[in-house]
């Protein structure tokens, strides 16, 4: 299903192709332009169900892109994971009327309304999929572990990876250290200082997702960490949490 005026939405930014990451999961290497100068990594995550498409962390892609995705299957399903994301979510909403999940209150973008709401134990879009659901936060976000190979946890803005500052511009290469960003897996300096209640820690939502299985790791920015991602997500909530 297209959409009859593509121009009504926010236009495709830089990304690249599609890559695997495991059984069935791809990434999506891309970018978002905050304003004229500043431009920072953004990522998406499709997994294949039979011939159903899910994208995590949606983006919207050029042609060439949207080409490549729907040779891979159905787009059925857009979940968003973190509440200051979904720019994309009405344009891919609208070309391929999938189903749209995310948390109740996760309206930083309001449109489109969930089909389903996000909910820890409840229905996930494929079935080899754990949902977990931070309680702490001060507004929604969750993360989702895809149950294939040793694990691939995917998140929004929680955790993120850097290896590398491809993708940002170089204001963005400037000022991201300076504000706590470093080459390493680490929780989201932005993100932990505008989810963290005051004089609360989010702490024992990230102990919840290291009792999960996974090896590999993937967020909303960044790269992905194929491999000893557990670990490495164990030394940045004890390097953020330390006494």
């Amino acid at each position: 299903m297209k959409t009859s005026d593509p121009t009504a939405f926010l236009p495709a930014q830089a990304h690249g192709d599609l890559q695997l990451l495991g059984d069935d999961v791809w990434w999506v290497p891309g970018t978002m332009r905050m304003n004229w100068y500043m431009g920072i990594s953004r990522n998406m995550v499709v997994v294949r169900s039979g011939n159903d498409l899910t994208l995590l962390n949606p983006i919207r892609l050029d042609e060439r892109g949207e080409a490549a995705l729907e040779a891979l299957g159905t787009v059925r399903h857009l979940v968003r994971l973190g509440c200051f994301h979904g720019c994309d979510d009405a344009y891919l909403k609208q070309r391929y009327g999938a189903e749209f999940w995310c948390q109740a209150n996760s309206r930083r973008y309001p449109e489109p309304a969930p089909d389903h709401e996000l909910e820890e134990g409840g229905a996930l879009p494929f079935p080899d999929a754990q949902l977990v659901v931070f309680h702490e936060v001060k507004r929604p976000e969750c993360a989702l572990l895809i149950k294939r190979g040793n694990g691939i946890l995917v998140t929004c803005d929680s955790f993120q990876h850097y290896p590398n500052w491809e993708r940002h511009s170089l204001v963005a290469r400037l000022i991201l250290p300076r504000m706590g960003f470093s080459k390493r897996l680490l929780i989201g300096p932005l993100w932990k200082k505008f989810q963290t209640p005051d004089g609360g820690s989010l702490r024992a939502d990230f102990e919840r997702l290291l009792a999960l299985d996974f090896d590999a790791f993937v967020s909303a920015h960044g790269a992905p960490l194929m491999h000893g991602a557990k670990a490495a997500a164990r030394a940045a909530v004890d390097d953020a949490y330390a006494p």
